[in-house]
């Protein structure tokens, strides 16, 4: 009996656990990689970009589970852990975040959806998109953020490893959350596209988020088990 209800706990704490797990690999590989002497001849530093940047779309992930209430069953651990996974990815604004994303999820590629642009240009729907999300407090706080990490940290470390992989994490969830997905016109109900089945591929382009269709389909789906609606669908 005790097993069976510490595997039930556990069940039920696995979208905590992911989360934490995702939070705090990004600060342990940040930490490390501030630390590391940067040789730009070795494959690690690139490799080190690459993972960190894998782990900046991770926390953005985990705040947008969280923004459909599926980190956790109780609420406040569940916006809590979605507003720390934002506020860590460049002091995103979790609520500000949570209003938009809805506002895409009800009125998907209308003009009343903030993620959509019609002139389906990648570089113009980019900008669009960055504009509707950034504002002027989230810049100030970078600044502050960034000029006390100098007196800590290596100039360049912060530049290559906490402020680059920022930039491209945006470019990775627009390509494949929000360009592929919405680009064109797409007659369905959801207006949405999706990946071909390949799981391995699907999680590390986006966390399996370029399922897109499934998770219109199904919102209150986590992240990792999005795979699992993927297998049932014709889509």
């Amino acid at each position: 009996m005790a097993h069976k209800n510490f595997f039930s706990a556990y069940l039920a704490a696995r979208g905590i656990l992911i989360a934490l797990a995702i939070i705090i690999a990004w600060g342990l590989s940040l930490l490390l990689l501030l630390y590391r002497e940067i040789d730009f001849g070795h494959p690690l530093t690139y490799l080190g970009v690459l993972v960190q940047t894998h782990l900046y779309t991770g926390l953005f992930i985990t705040a947008h589970d969280a923004m459909h209430g599926v980190v956790s069953r109780d609420t406040r651990t569940n916006h809590f852990l979605g507003w720390l996974a934002a506020i860590l990815f460049s002091f995103n604004f979790y609520w500000r975040l949570f209003r938009k994303h809805h506002e895409h999820h009800r009125f998907v590629a209308t003009d009343k959806d903030p993620d959509h642009h019609d002139s389906g240009n990648f570089f113009l729907w980019y900008f669009s998109f960055m504009k509707a999300y950034v504002n002027i407090w989230q810049l100030l706080l970078m600044a502050v953020a960034f000029n006390l990490l100098k007196l800590i940290f290596p100039l360049n470390n912060l530049l290559l490893f906490w402020i680059l992989p920022a930039v491209l994490s945006t470019f990775q969830l627009f390509y494949f959350g929000t360009y592929l997905p919405h680009r064109g016109e797409n007659p369905n109900k959801h207006r949405s596209r999706s990946l071909s089945r390949n799981h391995l591929w699907a999680f590390i382009s986006c966390y399996f988020f370029g399922y897109h269709y499934e998770h219109h389909d199904s919102p209150t789906t986590p992240w990792w088990k999005l795979w699992r609606v993927k297998e049932k669908s014709s889509f």
